[in-house]
């Protein structure tokens, strides 16, 4: 496929976001930036967020790991499902009750300034890592078929693409945000469903022939109980249900989109139904994994290395099969379907760490500059959260040598056990903490649990952490702050 029409596809696709920018921003204010003046509907929401949880980490990470872990990823997707109703029906109603904007602001009034910002360093922290390895994933394929066909260095394409996305949600935020995700979640879910087409196709298998061979195929084990492996139930059903408590339920980025709903019972449905749609989606996302190495096998296709390990690099099966063995038509709907996650997984990031940077660490709103004032400061730290979100993404390709999926959750396990602990802590305790100390047990609580997983195969008889290290995580940091806990004399309550 030439590069030339590959470019010409994406800055079409990123013309139709501009348009959806310049309707949904006008007359746009600092209100509608964070909060989308609260008439975001439901059901746009729900939609908007499957692609913003998918991202390019789902589109090309989760088919690509299904040759060596089977279809094992569902078993984390089937704990999602459980967290995201702990989302709804406990965090949601304390987040309306108080009508917050930043979640974080949460802790400023259950524990104080230190705590608020000590939450809200460690979802800007999550985020800026999660984000530019989403991002870095979906960037290193469009350079690799694109930007070195006209010899683009990374650094630039990279710069291109957090430029776009500058340009549409710089003055919309959240209200445009909420529209531009749901444009691209269409279009990534088309993207896969058309993939598995194309396969099927080429392999001449109907719909039918197409569910019993990825239902009998060698990849569609699902569950393991084996229980010092990593990929084992318990590990995968509790580390998920955690991770989306922790990653949806307590990250800005997920709750900002919510909290713009015109209710709390709007909130819930969104969450509610957005969770049954994961579910589904990422079962065909399973089902294109198995399918893409089974044309693989039947074709003769060699899986490419990745040059720094000599490992086989399972993320690039999907682009070598779509725009090089599948033909133009394959080709474009993955480009499509790529772009789409190139976008929603890190333009409503630049907002959300906009916003909570804005509220919780500078404290704009609570001062007596003019609305002209405050929008011009939060301007310049959405353009500055830009820059640093390319120079970690930068840092993230010289460090990459691993499936970028497994890198984002692991990192999440380290940065979001926190926030899962000082939360926790806050809603389901009546206890006091010294504010002052709470930032030295969110580093002390991660730092134990990196020990602990480098040497849990020599102490523990060959046991292997996998997600489950968040919920330890978040569990050190509920004793710590119980250590520095002292009797609850604040008439402010969750």
């Amino acid at each position: 496929m030439s590069p030339w029409f590959i470019v010409s596809c994406i800055f079409i696709y990123f013309g139709l976001l501009l348009l959806i920018a310049w309707v949904t921003s006008k007359k746009a204010n600092n209100e509608s930036y964070f909060t989308g003046n609260h008439v975001s509907p439901w059901i746009a929401v729900a939609f908007g967020m499957v692609g913003d949880s998918l991202s390019g980490v789902t589109f090309i990470s989760v088919p690509g790991q299904v040759g060596y872990n089977n279809f094992y990823y569902l078993q984390l997707v089937i704990g999602y499902f459980a967290g995201y109703f702990v989302v709804s029906r406990i965090l949601l109603p304390i987040y309306y009750k108080m009508n917050l904007v930043s979640i974080y602001t949460y802790l400023l009034h259950r524990f104080g300034t230190v705590s608020q910002k000590t939450g809200s360093f460690f979802f800007i922290l999550s985020r800026v890592l999660g984000a530019a390895g989403r991002l870095f994933l979906a960037a290193s394929v469009i350079q690799l078929f694109v930007f070195d066909a006209f010899g683009v260095p990374f650094s630039l394409s990279v710069a291109i693409i957090i430029g776009l996305m500058l340009l549409y949600t710089y003055k919309g935020g959240i209200k445009t945000l909420v529209w531009t995700d749901t444009l691209q979640s269409g279009f990534l879910l088309l993207g896969v469903i058309f993939s598995i087409i194309f396969i099927g196709r080429d392999l001449h298998l109907n719909i039918g022939e197409i569910i019993n061979t990825v239902a009998e195929s060698k990849y569609a084990q699902v569950f393991d109980f084996n229980w010092v492996n990593k990929s084992n139930f318990f590990k995968q059903f509790l580390g998920g249900a955690f991770i989306t408590i922790a990653m949806t339920g307590l990250d800005q980025n997920m709750m900002q989109k919510s909290l713009s709903c015109k209710s709390l019972k709007d909130a819930q449905k969104n969450m509610e139904s957005f969770s049954v749609v994961m579910v589904m989606v990422n079962l065909f996302f399973l089902s294109l994994g198995a399918l893409l190495y089974i044309y693989a096998e039947q074709k003769g296709v060699s899986i490419p290395i990745n040059p720094v390990s000599g490992k086989p690099d399972t993320d690039k099966l999907f682009p070598l099969l779509a725009l090089q063995h599948l033909g133009a038509g394959a080709g474009l709907v993955f480009i499509i379907g790529l772009t789409a996650a190139t976008f929603s997984s890190a333009d409503s990031v630049l907002t959300t760490l906009t916003t909570s940077f804005y509220l919780d660490f500078l404290n704009v709103e609570a001062s007596d500059k003019t609305e002209i004032q405050k929008t011009q400061i939060r301007k310049r730290v959405h353009f500055a959260f830009a820059i640093i979100l390319l120079l970690v993404i930068l840092v993230f390709r010289a460090l990459n040598n691993t499936a970028i999926i497994e890198t984002v959750l692991m990192v999440a396990a380290y940065t979001y056990g926190p926030l899962l602990g000082l939360f926790s802590f806050g809603i389901f305790t009546k206890k006091q903490v010294k504010d002052r100390y709470v930032w030295v047990i969110c580093l002390i609580a991660p730092l134990l649990c990196y020990i602990l997983n480098e040497n849990s195969i020599d102490w523990f008889g060959g046991y292997k952490f996998s997600y489950e290290l968040l919920l330890l995580n978040g569990a050190l940091t509920f004793i710590g702050l119980l250590l520095i806990s002292e009797r609850n004399n604040k008439s402010v309550k969750a």
